[in-house]
C-alpha cells in the first residue's frame, strides 16, 4: 500500500515520501481501516519536524484521524464489524490502509460527510473536555476563542456557541475572519488590524472575558491575562506560536483567575470511557446541526506534503481533509 512518511525530520514539504510498504495485519483490540478521508492537525506537522510530544522512531506514517470503512477486526474486538463506517484516532491515517485501536474508533454520524466525519475526532474532544469539563462553561458567559478560523480553534466557535455562550473570535486575516463569522461567532477581532486587549475591553465593557481557548501561547497568553474576567479561566490548549508562556502566578493570585491546562490525550488513556461519552454528546449535537466541522479544502492523496506545509505556514483557513484518489 502508499503511505506518506517521515524518514528524516524537517519541514514537511521536504520530509514527507510516498512509498510503498506492506499492508498492515490488525493485532488483537485493533481495526483495519480504509481511510474515505483523513483530517489534516497542526500536530502532524509538529511530528515532521520532532517537536511534538509524540515522537515516534523514523521512518514513521503520519496522520492522526479519520474517516474510514472497517476492512477487518482483531481478535477480541466487539461491536464492530466489516462494512462499518468508522470515524477517530488512526496514527497513520496518510495511507491506503491504517489501523486504529478498537477503544479509539467510534461510529460515524451518519448526519456528516466521510470529509466531516474525519476531522470530529481531535479538535471537537479537545474542544468538549476544555470548555465542559476543564472550565465548565455556563451558558451567558463569553469565551475568547484564539485562533478561532485553525483546527481547534472552529471546533471551540460551534461548542461555545452550541454551550449558549457569547463567542468572540481572534484571527489573522480578512479570509480568516470570514470564516469564523461563518461558525457563528458574535465577534470577531483581526489581529492584523485590531488591537486585541482594547477590542475585548470595549466588547464587554470592560469586564473582560470568562473563558479564553488558548492554543496559540505566546503573545495571545498575555493578551488573556489583560482581559480574563473576575474568577475566569484561561484554558491552555497549546503553543502554535512556538512559545511557551512563563506565567505569573502573582498576576493570577491578584485578578483572581485560573489557568485550566487540558491534554486530551490522558483522557483516552485513563478514562476512556468519558472519550466515549464526548463522543455520543458531539453526535447529538452534529445529528441537531449544532456543530459540523466546515471543510474548506478537500486534498488529493498526491499532495499531503504540500497541504501539511501550508498548515504549519498559517496559510490555511478551516479544515483540510485528504481524500484518496
Amino acid at each position: 500500500m502508499r503511505a506518506w512518511q517521515v524518514q528524516e525530520l524537517g519541514e514537511p514539504a521536504k520530509v514527507l515520501k510516498l512509498v510503498e510498504v506492506d499492508d498492515p495485519t490488525p493485532a488483537a483490540g485493533q481495526l483495519l481501516v480504509k481511510p474515505l478521508a483523513a483530517a489534516v492537525n497542526f500536530p502532524d506537522a509538529l511530528m515532521c519536524r520532532g517537536l511534538y510530544q509524540v515522537k515516534p522512531p523514523l521512518p514513521f506514517t503520519i496522520g492522526q484521524e479519520m474517516c474510514g470503512e472497517v476492512l477487518e477486526v482483531g481478535e477480541g474486538v466487539t461491536g464492530f464489524k466489516p462494512g462499518d463506517r468508522v470515524l477517530g484516532g488512526a496514527p497513520g491515517a496518510f495511507a491506503d490502509l491504517t489501523l486504529t485501536g478498537a477503544i479509539a474508533a467510534f461510529p460515524a454520524p451518519a448526519s456528516l460527510t466521510d470529509a466531516e466525519a474525519s476531522a470530529l475526532f481531535i479538535g471537537y474532544q479537545t474542544g468538549w473536555f476544555a470548555l465542559h469539563r476543564r472550565a465548565n462553561l455556563q451558558p451567558g458567559e463569553t469565551l475568547l476563542v484564539h485562533a478561532a478560523a485553525g483546527g481547534v480553534g472552529s471546533a471551540a466557535v460551534q461548542l461555545g456557541k452550541a454551550a449558549g455562550a457569547r463567542v468572540i473570535g481572534v484571527v489573522g486575516g480578512e479570509a480568516k475572519a470570514d470564516f469564523a463569522r461563518q461558525l457563528g461567532a458574535d465577534l470577531v477581532i483581526d489581529r492584523k488590524k485590531e488591537d486585541v486587549i482594547a477590542a475585548v475591553k470595549a466588547a464587554t465593557d470592560g469586564k473582560g472575558v470568562d473563558v479564553v481557548y488558548d492554543p496559540v501561547g505566546g503573545d495571545a497568553y498575555q493578551q488573556s491575562t489583560k482581559v480574563i474576567a473576575f474568577e475566569g479561566r484561561i484554558l491552555v490548549i497549546g503553543f502554535a506560536s512556538g512559545t511557551i508562556p512563563t506565567p505569573g502566578i502573582n498576576h493570577a493570585l491578584i485578578k483572581n483567575y485560573s489557568i485550566v491546562g487540558l491534554h486530551w490525550g490522558l483522557y483516552t488513556q485513563r478514562a476512556p470511557q468519558l472519550v466515549a461519552e464526548c463522543h455520543a454528546e458531539l453526535t447529538k449535537l452534529a445529528d441537531a446541526g449544532a456543530i459540523k466541522p466546515l471543510i474548506t479544502e478537500q486534498i488529493p492523496f498526491t499532495e499531503v506534503p504540500d497541504a501539511v506545509q501550508r498548515l504549519a505556514d498559517g496559510k490555511t483557513v478551516g479544515r483540510l481533509a485528504v481524500v484518496p484518489a
